[in-house]
């Protein structure tokens, strides 16, 4: 069954062994299969524990230094002093794993609602999409790291899937860890409440009503270690551009928060203005920094300017209309942040009483805040609409506050709700464990994620087209 276990995991299975008697965690429920685990989301997904969820999981990868990081991850979850996970992992290690994984479709599945397979992927995107229609084909439900398409040949083939999927009677979905941010949230709350933010702007290409911009770094901290990245992570044609890969994030906010529970038809509702994209360049010794590599391989020497930088395509910006309303998204890459910062990121909801305006920058210590704006300066009762509508956030969300800065707001979360974006990948399992229990998605989800994935790839292939026009 299994062709290799590696020795770091050995002690670690051992010990969840014995822990699943006493936590009675091995009975029905649904599993864990990780297929070639090549980012390190796949192992964010098991930082937790999931009640239901059996602590063995089926790796499936090719034998190398991705596998072996990410068993390294899950084994320092399961050492760890506070809270340790108690994942079994049972690794089948070979050139051969997709087919052995569909061959075997481990465990033996049962009928949903309450149990069955789940088949997490985060790792190399090149042949993601491919590797979810077979998934899907094959009868078994998939979580996704995004993106689930690169390109517009997998944005095509990812319809396929979302069909298949209903046919099959399995659920496809996408890990959108931002949703769980609580500032964002907050944003969402306070734009539906009217005596507060008033209507959503419609906006211009040049002054939108929705921006959401995001920037992120190479060099980077994950549970508390430095990330080491895989060399094709600086592939645009295994990763897929920048364009197509964090602004997933972006897109889907924009619908979930300009939209709430609608239904999006990407032929009706969206109209592509305007894309572009641009590389950020890494140096040699900044590629062996974040890789442990000390070249680069020979399938990326199709982005390298001179032999010792390397022109990676990570940056790119979207604007576009959704149901007439303008909205523009934007990431960048750099090498590595500044001292005491790390990731950001910047979003503004335009209403016509009110802006909703998420900042990140020195001044919020780098920290996500939101900021209500009000639109006229001389609005008398705009404070005690405020006010009221506080008590409906608090309803929700008990111990928010709001506190007067400049000329608006800043709302002040305990720290509670700042449980950060590892967390988050816990708080989306546990919402696709929920619609696994209930045998379906809300129905707004899979048109609106053939939506977004619209967006992101049809905006690749505007970009292109606008850059060879130039």
């Amino acid at each position: 069954m299994i062709k290799k276990i590696f020795p770091i995991v050995v002690l670690s299975s051992v010990i969840a062994c014995n822990s699943n008697k006493e936590q009675g965690t091995t009975g029905p429920g649904m599993t864990i299969i990780t297929l070639d685990p090549g980012h390190f989301h796949a192992a964010l997904v098991q930082k937790s524990m999931y009640p239901n969820v059996d602590s063995n999981v089926y790796v499936y990868a090719p034998e190398g230094p991705d596998l072996q990081l990410h068993l390294d991850r899950i084994n320092a979850y399961n050492s760890r002093e506070e809270n340790p996970t108690h994942w079994n992992e049972q690794v089948y290690a070979g050139a051969d794993f997709f087919q052995k994984m569909i061959a075997e479709k481990k465990p033996v599945r049962t009928a949903l609602p309450g149990g069955g397979n789940i088949v997490v992927m985060a790792g190399n995107n090149q042949k993601k999409t491919e590797y979810i229609f077979n998934t899907i084909d094959a009868g078994m439900n998939v979580l996704a790291d995004k993106p689930m398409a690169i390109n517009t040949e997998g944005f095509e083939l990812l319809k396929k899937a979302f069909a298949k999927a209903d046919e099959k009677k399995v659920l496809l979905y996408d890990i959108m860890t931002e949703r769980f941010e609580i500032n964002t949230v907050l944003q969402r709350e306070f734009s539906q409440i009217k005596n507060v933010f008033g209507e959503l702007e419609k906006g211009t290409p040049a002054n939108p009503a929705v921006t959401k911009e995001s920037v992120h770094y190479f060099y980077k901290f994950v549970s508390g270690n430095v990330l080491q990245r895989p060399p094709w992570f600086m592939d645009v044609t295994q990763e897929g551009e920048g364009i197509v890969d964090v602004t997933t994030h972006l897109v889907d906010l924009v619908q979930w928060e300009c939209f709430p529970g609608q239904t999006m038809d990407y032929t009706k509702d969206v109209e592509m203005v305007s894309a572009k994209r641009w590389p950020t360049a890494i140096t040699l010794s900044q590629f062996s920094a974040i890789t442990k590599q000390n070249s680069f391989p020979g399938y990326l020497e199709k982005d390298l300017s001179n032999d010792t930088t390397l022109n990676v395509f990570s940056n790119g910006e979207i604007n576009y209309k959704l149901r007439g309303v303008h909205a523009r998204v934007s990431v960048t890459w750099g090498y590595k942040a500044p001292e005491g910062t790390g990731d950001t990121h910047y979003s503004i909801m335009r209403g016509t009483r009110a802006n909703l305006v998420i900042k990140q920058g020195k001044e919020q210590n780098f920290k996500p805040v939101l900021y209500i704006e009000p639109v006229k300066k001389d609005d008398a009762s705009f404070e005690k609409d405020l006010t009221d509508a506080l008590a409906t956030i608090q309803a929700k969300y008990p111990g928010i506050e709001i506190k007067k800065a400049g000329a608006g707001w800043q709302t002040v979360v305990p720290e509670k709700y700042n449980t950060g974006h590892e967390a988050h990948f816990a708080q989306v399992t546990e919402s696709y464990l929920k619609y696994l229990n209930e045998g379906k998605l809300p129905n707004w989800e899979v048109p609106n994620m053939i939506t977004k994935y619209y967006i992101t790839t049809s905006a690749l292939d505007l970009a292109k087209k606008s850059a060879s026009n130039k």
